[in-house]
C-alpha cells in the first residue's frame, strides 16, 4: 500500500511537469507597424521564433497576438526581435539602424 501510494504521488508530479512544459501562452505586443509589408515582416520575425507556434498582426489597432511556449521562448525575446527588425515593441524602442533598412513606407513618417 505504501509502494501504490509512493507510486501515484511520483505519477501525478510528473504529469504536473509534462504539462507546465506544454503550456501556451498568448502575447499582445503593440507594433508600430503601418502596413502590409510590415504586417508580413512581423508575422514571419515572429513565426520564426523558436518556441512560436502562430502569430498575426492586426493593422488597425497594431497589435501583434503572439501564441507561444513559455518553456522556449519569453515575452522579452520576442519583443526584443521585433526591435531588431526595425519595429516598436510595447515599451521598446525600434533599434534606429534597423529602421533604417526598412522600406521607406515601413519607416515612421513613410505613409
Amino acid at each position: 500500500m505504501k509502494n501504490l501510494l509512493l507510486f501515484g504521488a511520483l505519477l501525478s508530479s510528473l504529469c504536473a511537469f509534462g504539462q507546465s512544459k506544454n503550456k501556451i501562452d498568448t502575447a499582445y505586443i503593440k507594433t508600430s507597424a503601418l502596413c502590409g509589408d510590415c504586417k508580413e515582416r512581423i508575422e514571419t520575425t515572429l513565426n520564426f521564433q523558436k518556441g512560436v507556434k502562430f502569430t498575426e498582426l492586426n493593422l488597425d489597432n497594431k497589435i501583434a497576438t503572439c501564441v507561444y511556449k513559455p518553456s522556449k521562448v519569453n515575452l522579452n525575446e520576442l519583443r526584443l526581435a521585433l526591435v531588431r527588425v526595425g519595429y516598436d515593441a510595447d515599451d521598446m524602442d525600434a533599434d534606429p539602424d534597423a529602421v533604417k533598412r526598412l522600406p521607406k513606407c515601413c519607416q515612421p513618417g513613410g505613409h
